[in-house]
């Protein structure tokens, strides 16, 4: 094998990687501080509690705003399969471009998707330290005996692979938000109907997003009941018996209340279906767009098999 091509070809990638990972823990790191200035609790306040909404942004007008939710669904998701397929860093490279950009024209702040990624990270950080050293060795691959570990060589194709992986799984958190975040829950739940999804599924999306907010209140209530009586968490066993007096409380009175909503919804008529009162219609446009990002989506797979760059 050629030493300086191979010492070449390493260094580029070497020098990639640490540019894509610089970008993306300086992405983080803004968002660990931005979330200490505007979301840290002063001393003597009581801990944030909030859930994010997975609709808040769905009433701003945007490319996938205005889409079709069947049509959008039915066709991002499969675009998400062929992201998946895909082998070379080059095409993942790609694919992450486009979620970017993707992201960048639905009028969602850029937050949402980096927590998305933050929340991956620890993962995916040590899947891409553990897969180059655990990988099985291939004919005419380069290996790289480090001075620490001379009997775990590294071997580039696995760090090619996790790299990959890792690329993939951002580009497809990073689509989520267009897909998902971009039109009201109920008008979503409503697209994934028409495309299937069982009734008894949607109703259970549906009432999980409602009354998690209501229990939401509960524990801040209980939580806000708890201080009064001055209590104060602790790492002893008393903090244990009275935190779990706390969940098993939690769980009781959610119960209850559980059996309360329905006894109330077979009182209104609920017979397993909820009525619904209008549905989005689909255009050509809706049909159109759907078509396009499929196309990419193939795109993406064709180059990605004709011309495998930096492939593992």
């Amino acid at each position: 094998m050629d030493r300086p091509g191979t010492l070449l070809q390493l260094s580029s990638a070497m020098a990639g990687t640490l540019l894509f990972l610089a970008l993306v823990l300086s992405g983080l790191v803004l968002i660990l501080l931005a979330r200490k200035r505007t979301r840290e609790p002063a001393s003597g306040e009581a801990p944030d509690w909030s859930i994010p909404t997975i609709d808040v942004y769905g009433d701003t007008p945007s490319f996938f705003h205005n889409w079709d939710p069947a049509v959008k669904i039915g066709s991002l998701f499969p675009y998400c399969f062929l992201v998946v397929s895909l082998k070379s860093l080059f095409w993942c490279m790609v694919a992450l471009s486009i979620s970017i950009l993707a992201l960048t024209f639905s009028n969602i702040p850029w937050q949402r998707g980096l927590r998305r990624l933050a929340a991956m990270s620890g993962f995916l950080l040590m899947f891409l330290l553990i897969v180059p050293f655990t990988s099985p060795a291939r004919p005419g691959e380069t290996l790289l005996l480090l001075p620490m570990l001379p009997s775990l060589p590294f071997h580039l194709s696995g760090f090619y692979l996790a790299l990959a992986i890792v690329i993939k799984a951002f580009a497809i958190a990073l689509m989520m938000e267009p897909m998902l975040g971009t039109s009201s829950l109920p008008v979503t739940l409503q697209g994934l109907a028409r495309l299937g999804l069982p009734s008894a599924i949607i109703q259970m999306i549906l009432l999980t997003h409602r009354y998690i907010f209501v229990f939401q209140q509960e524990i801040i209530r209980m939580h806000r009941s708890m201080r009064v009586r001055g209590f104060t968490a602790r790492t002893d066993v008393a903090t244990m018996k009275t935190m779990g007096n706390f969940f098993g409380m939690l769980f009781v009175s959610s119960f209850d209340r559980t059996q309360k909503v329905y006894e109330a919804m077979l009182c209104r008529g609920y017979q397993g279906r909820f009525p619904t009162f209008s549905l989005p219609r689909t255009r050509g446009q809706d049909l159109a767009k759907g078509g396009m990002w499929i196309m990419i989506g193939i795109l993406l797979l064709v180059g990605d098999r004709i011309i495998p760059v930096l492939a593992p």
